[in-house]
């Protein structure tokens, strides 16, 4: 029976001193830059695609109702 405690507790060992702590320090490494937020540059992207993404509601919402015009049945299959 010691034998298996042993053999059991060897890889125990291995996994608190060695994985454990690694895994601590990328968790918290990569929460703190999480909450960090976003930089300037990806800031500026993010609105730049928010304002084209509009412009493109806006060309769709015109040629719905030019197309709703030319051919009033284009919408049923």
């Amino acid at each position: 029976m010691s034998e298996l405690m042993w053999a059991l507790m060897a890889p125990l060992k291995i996994f608190l001193l060695l994985v454990v702590p690694v895994w601590l320090v990328l968790h918290y490494r990569s929460k703190r830059h999480f909450q960090a937020g976003l930089n300037e540059q990806a800031l500026q992207q993010l609105e730049q695609s928010l304002a084209q993404a509009e412009q493109l509601t806006a060309r769709v919402d015109t040629l719905e109702r030019l197309l709703d015009q030319e051919v009033p049945g284009w919408r049923q299959p």
